[in-house]
C-alpha cells in the first residue's frame, strides 16, 4: 500500500487544514520531490493572515516557496537519472517564451504571475510537483536543511548581480534579517574595502560580523556615514529604508532595493536622487541566472545559510510556527517546517 502524503492547505485567511491523500503524480515534464525542509517567510504569514495582494495568491493554497528536497519520481519525458537527486527549484512558473523571459528576466514574465506556494501547491507538504526545467540539482552531500534557504539567497543574488559590486568598494547593507545576512555573505566574497551593516538588533549585528561584515551600526549611527558608500543593498522593507538607502550612497553610487514595501512607505527624494546621480534598482523575486549564482555560491561554500535557522517544526505545528514569523522576537531567525 502506497503511504499517504500530507499537505497543509490554507483554505482562506486564518484557516488551515492538514490532510492526507495519495502522493501527487508528476505529469509530462514534471518531477515529484520529497520535501526535506520548507522555510516560512513574511510572505507566507501574509497569505495566512490575508494581507497579500489578491493578485499574488490563489486560495485555497498549499504555501511553501522556500524549500529543498529529493526527487523521488519523474514524469514522461524527464531524465530518470534525476531520481534520487537532492534539489531546489525556481518558484516562478515563467512561460519561457515572452520577451522578458527570452531576455533572461524570468521573474518578470509577461504571461502573468504564477508561483509555487502562492498560485500553485507549495512545499508545506510531504511532496510537491514542479516542472523539471525549474530544478537546480545540488551536490550529493548537500545540506538540505540549509538549502531550504536558497530561495531567499537567490533573491539576494539577484540584488548582488544588479548592484555589480567590485573589489575594494565601500558597501552597506541596510537590514540584518534573513535577506540582509545572506547579502553579507555574498558581498563579503567580493572583497570590499568596507562592508557595513545597519540594523537596530545587537544579536543580528554580531552575526553579521561573523559572516564577514567589517562593522555594524544601529540606525541612529547611520547619519554619520551618509554619502559614503559605492553600493547600498536595502533588505529591510521598513517604511523609511528606501529613502535611507539613497542617503547612504555617495554621489554617483548605486542602490538596490530588495525589501517588500507596504503602501505608505516613505518615498525617495527626487531632488536628492537627481543631484546625486544615483542608480537605483529594485528586485522582485529571482530570475534563473540568480538561482544559478546562489546555488554555485552554496556549493562552493561561500554561502552558508544554516546559522540563520533558529526554529524547526513539524507540519502539525504550523500555527505555532507561522505565529513566530513577524512576531518581533529578536531571537527568531528563519523558521522551518520539516515534513
Amino acid at each position: 500500500m502506497t503511504p499517504l502524503s500530507r499537505s497543509l492547505t490554507v483554505e482562506r485567511p486564518g484557516s488551515h487544514t492538514l490532510t492526507e491523500d495519495p502522493p501527487p503524480e508528476p505529469g509530462p515534464g514534471e518531477v515529484r520531490v520529497r520535501v526535506a525542509a520548507a522555510g516560512i517567510c513574511m510572505s507566507d504569514r501574509e497569505v495566512y493572515d490575508g494581507h497579500r495582494d489578491p493578485a499574488y495568491v490563489r486560495y485555497p493554497v498549499v504555501p511553501g516557496h522556500e524549500w529543498s528536497g529529493t526527487v523521488d519520481a519523474v514524469g514522461e519525458g524527464v531524465d530518470p537519472a534525476l531520481t534520487g537527486r537532492r534539489t531546489v527549484a525556481e518558484g516562478f512558473r515563467a512561460c519561457g517564451r515572452c520577451e522578458r523571459c527570452r531576455y533572461g528576466e524570468t521573474s518578470l514574465c509577461t504571461a502573468g504571475y504564477d508561483e509555487t506556494g502562492f498560485t500553485r501547491p507549495g512545499a508545506f507538504a510531504d511532496h510537491l510537483v514542479v516542472p523539471a526545467r525549474l530544478l537546480h540539482p545540488l551536490a550529493d552531500d548537500a545540506d538540505l536543511r540549509a538549502a531550504a534557504l536558497l530561495e531567499p539567497a537567490a533573491v539576494i543574488a539577484a540584488a548582488v548581480r544588479a548592484g555589480a559590486p567590485e573589489p575594494g568598494e565601500r558597501i552597506a547593507v541596510l537590514g540584518a534579517g534573513t535577506l540582509g545576512l545572506l547579502a553579507v555573505q555574498l558581498l563579503a566574497a567580493v572583497s570590499p574595502a568596507e562592508l557595513t551593516v545597519i540594523d537596530p538588533r545587537e544579536g543580528r549585528a554580531a552575526q553579521a560580523l561573523d559572516f564577514g561584515a567589517s562593522e555594524a551600526r544601529v540606525p541612529e549611527e547611520a547619519e554619520e556615514v551618509r554619502g559614503r558608500y559605492d553600493l547600498v543593498v536595502e533588505t529591510a522593507g521598513a517604511p523609511s529604508t528606501a529613502a535611507d538607502a539613497c542617503l547612504l550612497a555617495r554621489r554617483g553610487g548605486r542602490v538596490v532595493l530588495t525589501g517588500m514595501f507596504t503602501p505608505g512607505a516613505q518615498g525617495i527624494d527626487p531632488v536628492h536622487l537627481s543631484l546625486s546621480q544615483l542608480t537605483v534598482r529594485s528586485v522582485f523575486g529571482a530570475p534563473s541566472a540568480a538561482w544559478s549564482y546562489a546555488v554555485r555560491a552554496f556549493t562552493a561554500g561561500l554561502l552558508d545559510p544554516a546559522p540563520l535557522i533558529t526554529h524547526e517544526f513539524p507540519l502539525e505545528r504550523f500555527a505555532e510556527a507561522v505565529a513566530l514569523v513577524g512576531s518581533g522576537d529578536p531571537e527568531t531567525g528563519k523558521v522551518l517546517l520539516r515534513p
